[in-house]
């Protein structure tokens, strides 16, 4: 089982779901991997979503993973994985954004201000991250965590969202790629996500037989943190399917 987190985030976002007793089992196997460039990692010359994916679909094949779990941008990562054809699934998408509009406004903002501050309103936002992420993430991780996302560089951030951006401006809409697929998909969101999802991207998934919606109750966008039984309940699931 591939993992792959967030933006800005590392494996340590993986911890409280590999920590459920449910994920104990011996035959289980997982690699939790940062996506290149976050968390203070080395940064790949491309840094276009496509090639995200051929790296990390290189990397579920070297080491034979079933089944690949992204949270957020690593959700983005693993449906371009399936939407090129990289990987044959499934995959559990963690708050993915399948167009700009979906994306949580941060980081539209964060670009628009870049334009003419470069990477300064990225290196304000690390300054202000724990703060900003002290309700949205558990308390007794919430210290650990947000050390990680202080990892991060600005003048990456910058250039990284920019890429990421224009991927899902190309696309329009992520939706139909992931059902065209024809991949076994979970997509889950949390109720209070601040990742959305419009009602015709809703449409073509409650539609599409491969993909199954879940919402999570009292939760936002870190459901891997703030519920990570039910998460594990989810990923089991894909995995016996």
């Amino acid at each position: 089982m591939l993992l792959l987190p967030g933006a800005l985030a590392t494996p340590a976002f993986y911890d409280d779901l590999l920590a459920e007793p449910a994920m104990s089992d011996p035959s289980i196997r997982f690699v939790a991997t940062t996506v290149p460039g976050f968390g203070g990692t080395p940064a790949p010359d491309d840094l276009t979503m496509e090639s995200y994916a051929r790296q990390a679909g290189r990397l579920a094949a070297e080491l034979g993973c079933d089944l690949v779990v992204g949270h957020s941008l690593g959700g983005n990562v693993a449906l371009e994985m399936v939407g090129s054809g990289v990987f044959s699934g499934p995959v559990v998408l963690i708050s993915p954004s399948f167009s700009r509009t979906d994306e949580s406004k941060f980081p539209r903002a964060l670009d628009r201000l870049s334009v003419v501050l470069g990477h300064l309103p990225y290196s304000l936002m690390l300054m202000l991250i724990g703060p900003a992420m002290s309700s949205s993430l558990p308390p007794h991780r919430r210290d650990v965590l947000i050390a990680e996302l202080k990892k991060n560089d600005a003048r990456f951030l910058r250039r990284q969202t920019r890429f990421y951006l224009e991927y899902l401006d190309r696309h329009g809409t992520l939706a139909p790629r992931l059902c065209d697929s024809g991949v076994r998909a979970w997509v889950v969101f949390g109720d209070h996500d601040d990742v959305g999802l419009a009602d015709e991207e809703r449409d073509v998934l409650e539609k599409c037989p491969a993909v199954t919606l879940v919402t999570i109750s009292d939760a936002g966008h870190f459901t891997l943190n703030q519920k990570p039984g039910e998460i594990a309940k989810i990923v089991l699931d894909a995995l016996e399917k």
